[in-house]
């Protein structure tokens, strides 16, 4: 006590005696259950929200700091806009995440692929090994024990506060993009009986047809959709029912090919379906509906004696797998058309050639015409310059769709370096070379150069503002 009177801590008030405490004793505070710094009116400050339930980064990286380590593996079962993922990358977590929606997945994908953080000093002496932690910020705590007992102050670590090198920026790892499909449990004794895989592929269809009646065929446009009026089944391998549904021009009609449950739509299927119609020649559209589709599969006009009817392909929504999902709202947008991109292969002067990506072409059933859309409707695409027929391997990628501003945004962490330090410096940093043509080029409508090599395929995928992909196969000359 004398030791406290001596050092001017004790502060009398009445009879009773004080400890007196100073500001820069402990300029911190821990931290409760009750967290006012995340409230929502904090959210503009923080960044722009993209998804209409994006979570808070603070609420996120708070809940991650608690419960985790460097090195760690974090799953998100709900990714919605990636806010997850994007705090794991930043604090060397690894992450899984998830969702339904094809949206929201393109949403974080764009999200993750043009994301910046700080670079935080490693405890590894080689700077690679993220498990040993990062250098934090350490500050003293001074007790009144420590001051009783004239000790040295405790030495607290803010693990929210880590070293950062400001001559240095990192960029999202490397990360695979997978699909599965849905699966509904199925009772042990329908499997034995064989009866489950028929049931099964009979109930989906029975939700296919209520839902086409329902909500119809959207294309992403509002107001913009085929709502059909009655639906017959066909006892046909090819072509599964026929439809009808009204247009400027009267009731018309559609061929329905239904793809597996399980598995992609393959082009020879889609083949029997247009012969089949073709044959048939009394209708206007032939929709071919799926989950996923092999990539060579096109939108296209198909003529014959009596006219031409309009192949389209539409994507199923995933829910349409599980019944509980969608019972509950049968105008949910469960078919959406798919653009077919409008895709030019230009030859240069050097022989080489160059994708220009002019838009998307998206069939409107109603007004019976092909309605080019603007490359703005564009969020990303993206090119493999070899294309083997099967896997599609990203070696270009371009975004060209929302507000440039996003972009700008990206790239002004960089500018700000060469300015600093010159281009040369911030390639020495970055550990890459520059091209400045290329870097500008990020954001934009055509390709690098292609090399030519005759007979050589180009795989074209373009990634629309409503999440749905589409694939273009080109052929060098």
């Amino acid at each position: 006590m004398l030791h406290l009177l001596n050092t001017g801590r004790l502060e009398p008030k009445g009879e009773r005696l004080f400890f007196k405490r100073y500001a820069d004793d402990f300029p911190y505070r821990p931290l409760v259950n009750i967290w006012l710094d995340t409230q929502i009116s904090g959210f503009a400050r923080e960044q722009e929200k993209q998804y209409v339930v994006q979570t808070a980064l603070k609420v996120i990286q708070r809940c991650l700091l608690m419960t985790t380590d460097p090195g760690d593996l974090v799953f998100d079962p709900a990714c919605g806009s990636g806010t997850t993922a994007y705090v794991a990358e930043q604090w060397g977590r690894r992450w899984i995440t998830t969702d339904t929606s094809r949206i929201a997945l393109n949403i974080a994908k764009t999200r993750l692929a043009t994301a910046t953080y700080p670079w935080y000093s490693l405890y590894d002496p080689n700077g690679e090994d993220v498990r040993q932690g990062f250098h934090s910020k350490k500050v003293q705590h001074v007790t009144l024990k420590s001051l009783a007992n004239d000790e040295p102050p405790e030495e607290e670590t803010l693990f929210d506060r880590p070293d950062i090198d400001r001559n240095k920026l990192r960029v999202t790892g490397p990360f695979t993009v997978e699909t599965l499909q849905s699966f509904e449990p199925t009772p042990p004794e329908a499997i034995e009986s064989g009866e489950a895989e028929a049931e099964g592929v009979q109930r989906l269809t029975e939700r296919v047809f209520a839902h086409l009646q329902a909500a119809g065929i959207k294309n992403g446009i509002r107001n913009e959709n085929a709502v059909f009026t009655r639906i017959n089944p066909l006892a046909h391998e090819a072509l599964h029912a026929e439809g009808f549904y009204t247009t400027q021009r009267g009731e018309a009609k559609a061929y329905l090919h239904i793809g597996p449950q399980f598995g992609m739509v393959s082009r020879q299927s889609v083949n029997e379906a247009i012969k089949e119609c073709r044959l048939r020649g009394d209708a206007d559209w032939l929709v071919i509906m799926g989950f996923a589709f092999e990539s060579d599969i096109e939108n296209r006009t198909v003529d014959t004696k009596l006219g031409g009817f309009m192949v389209t392909k539409v994507r199923m929504h995933d829910d349409l797998m599980q019944e509980g999902l969608v019972k509950k709202d049968k105008k949910a947008a469960s078919f959406v058309t798919i653009g077919e991109p409008d895709v030019a292969l230009e030859k240069q002067k050097d022989g080489s050639y160059v994708v220009e990506i002019r838009g998307l072409d998206i069939y409107d059933p109603i007004k019976d015409e092909v309605k080019p859309r603007s490359a703005a409707d564009i969020a990303y695409w993206m090119v493999d310059d070899n294309y083997d027929g099967s896997s599609f391997i990203v070696r270009q990628v371009f975004f060209c769709g929302g507000d440039k501003d996003d972009f700008d945004k990206w790239k002004k962490g960089l500018s700000d370096l060469a300015k600093q330090m010159t281009k040369k410096k911030v390639e020495q940093t970055l550990k890459v070379e520059i091209d400045e043509e290329a870097f500008d080029r990020l954001y934009g409508h055509r390709s690098h150069p292609i090399l030519a090599k005759k007979g050589r395929r180009v795989a074209v995928r373009v990634i629309s503002q409503f999440g749905e992909e589409s694939t273009k196969v080109l052929t060098l000359g």
